[in-house]
């Protein structure tokens, strides 16, 4: 009988402390997504108003490459954290971020964290 209730009695509050835990994790985890995700369309945005108007062949490439980018962080699912292909798609715009900043010859060695930049002012 003590067994049964003390089992039931871990249970619940193991539940409760795990939705708690879990909610903290999915929060963290959420925030690290979007700033790396806003990061990249920051820079994209930055790059098609330098590269705007230039109208060479490698520009032209680069463009095109700056519109895949942005396409395909306009149809990421901010919104569904159920979405079965979320990390797929981030790694491909992982991937057209790198290829990016090669064609337009940029490091891409910055971080990208969520406790910030570390400025002051």
């Amino acid at each position: 009988r003590f067994h049964g209730e003390g089992y039931q009695e871990g249970y619940e509050e193991g539940s409760g402390l795990g939705m708690i835990e879990g909610r903290q994790y999915g929060t963290l985890h959420g925030a690290k997504i979007g700033s790396e995700i806003g990061c990249y369309q920051g820079f994209a945005f930055a790059w098609r108003c330098l590269l705007r108007g230039c109208a060479t062949e490698k520009d032209s490439k680069k463009m095109k490459a700056l519109e895949s980018l942005i396409g395909m962080i306009q149809k990421f699912p901010y919104d569904d954290p159920t979405y079965d292909r979320l990390h797929e798609d981030l790694d491909r715009i992982r991937a057209k971020f790198r290829q990016l900043c090669s064609l337009l010859n940029v490091q891409p060695d910055f971080k990208i964290s969520v406790e910030g930049s570390g400025l002051s002012f």
